[in-house]
């Protein structure tokens, strides 16, 4: 039996999903992946854990992908930090097939333990080629999760309106009661 998800923002594409297995809790800044048995939730929370085993190699390919996805949203376009994203990418392939269902892919991988980091990285690909102007960080400055803004507009700054956005909003109030 898998562990409850203790994040406080989840079902993000697996790519932001993965970013955010750190993020702030009261100041402290948590990490999912800092033991296999992070690792398997966080698989489950994504559909993976059918193909990929949470164990020490598979964490630290996929500490080394999150590491290298966290670079490039952080700093975009820098080519060291897509580099490391290559780098990850390197490890997989994707295989066209014919099923019954008609044409499709499949991934593959030398070493599976790279799969759930490839797939995340992948993944990215995915968001950069559909609206890289939509893969936003939360505008308030003590969180550090991201999220793939699909308001309709496009306008999404917070994470989650009742966490970051309500701290916003009751900072913004305090703020002008103090004043007036």
């Amino acid at each position: 039996m898998t562990a409850i998800d203790p994040r406080p923002l989840t079902g993000e594409p697996v790519s932001l999903d993965l970013l955010n297995t750190r993020w702030n809790k009261e100041g402290v800044r948590q990490d999912l992946l800092a033991e296999v048995e992070g690792l398997a939730v966080w698989l489950a929370a994504n559909g993976l854990a059918e193909r990929f085993v949470a164990d020490a190699t598979t964490l630290r390919h996929t500490l080394a992908a999150r590491d290298a996805l966290a670079a490039l949203v952080d700093h975009p376009g820098d080519p060291a930090a897509t580099a490391r994203v290559d780098a990850v990418l390197d490890h997989g392939r994707i295989r066209a097939t014919l099923t019954a269902d008609g044409p499709g892919e499949e991934a593959e991988f030398a070493d599976p333990a790279w799969g759930p980091g490839w797939t995340a990285a992948r993944d990215y690909l995915d968001l950069l080629r559909t609206a890289p102007d939509r893969i936003r960080a939360c505008a308030h400055e003590a969180c550090i999760l991201h999220f793939f803004d699909t308001s309709r507009n496009g306008t999404r700054r917070w994470c989650s309106m009742a966490a970051c956005g309500n701290r916003a909003k009751a900072s913004r109030h305090y703020a002008r009661a103090k004043e007036g």
